[in-house]
């Protein structure tokens, strides 16, 4: 009976840390494409383009790092969320503070 839960468990923080990881990676997808759509709208500066993509390049091989060793902490989930949210709070800003590309 408790090998039995064990396997459970182990199976659940699998799945649980690729959950993780996919919604990491889909919101690094989203980001990317309300950057293409600030770019296609006129919103974003060549500029600020070059910025949020450094940035979201700098995320990228943050969260390479973190994978490299095989072992994808919940603290280094937490780091990349957090660097999501804030570039997801500059995307958002540079999209609306009135400077256009054209």
């Amino acid at each position: 009976m408790k090998k039995t839960i064990c396997v459970a468990l182990f199976g659940l923080v699998l799945v649980t840390n690729q959950s993780f990881a996919a919604n990491i990676d889909d919101r690094q997808q989203n980001q990317k494409e309300r950057i293409k759509q600030g770019v296609a709208s006129g919103e974003l500066t060549k500029r600020e383009v070059n910025r949020l993509s450094n940035q979201h390049f700098k995320i990228a091989k943050k969260e390479a790092i973190y994978k490299s060793d095989g072992n994808f902490t919940k603290k280094e989930r937490l780091d990349l969320q957090t660097d999501l949210n804030k570039n997801s709070r500059k995307i958002f800003k540079q999209k609306h503070d009135g400077q256009s590309a054209n």
